[in-house]
């Protein structure tokens, strides 16, 4: 499975700073997910287009059926990620990035700025994850139960997690056409 993980900052990609982000994801999911994975990284700077063609490309092109993207989902002019992603999937989640609001919010109250979210485009899961490694690592541990179970119903690639760090979740009975686990 292709999993791409995309670091959206200006600074970043400029090599202005060094990108903590997109390593604490890769760390983060090479300790939860069993089998083997391939990363597809990238840093691009903010902005629509910028973003729109890497999620097109990661998804469509390099065949990713997986996408964390870090970055850009806040308040200020130049965080556009959920306006690019509302561009490029066909169908929204936003349970993952209610989620993600919820548990942020149990220790940090500006949380309530992000405009995290997910989509789907194919067979293709994206969501959006905040900026700093320690928030994305609660948000991950929220979240994952339910992507491998979303990727199942999506037919997309299957994960199977570690559950010392995290038990995904999949119902004991498939629902009448749902595909099999």
């Amino acid at each position: 499975m292709r999993i791409g993980i995309v670091t959206i900052s200006d600074r970043a990609s400029r090599g202005i700073y060094e990108d903590l982000s997109g390593p604490a994801i890769a760390a983060w999911l090479e300790t939860a997910i069993r089998g083997p994975w391939i990363p597809e990284r990238r840093i691009i700077p903010d902005g629509v287009a910028t973003v729109r063609d890497t999620l097109i490309e990661l998804a469509d092109t390099v065949g990713a059926e997986l996408i964390f993207t870090t970055g850009g989902t806040g308040p200020a002019p130049r965080d556009l990620t959920p306006e690019a992603m509302a561009m490029v999937v066909t169908r929204e989640m936003p349970g993952f990035g209610e989620m993600m609001r919820r548990v942020s919010a149990e220790t940090v109250p500006t949380a309530i700025l992000s405009r995290q979210t997910a989509g789907i485009r194919g067979r293709c899961l994206i969501v959006n994850l905040p900026g700093k490694p320690a928030a994305i690592a609660v948000c991950l541990a929220a979240i994952f139960p339910a992507i491998p179970y979303c990727l199942d119903l999506m037919e997309a690639g299957r994960i199977e997690t570690d559950p010392a760090v995290v038990e995904s979740f999949r119902p004991a009975a498939t629902l009448a056409g749902s595909p099999k686990p």
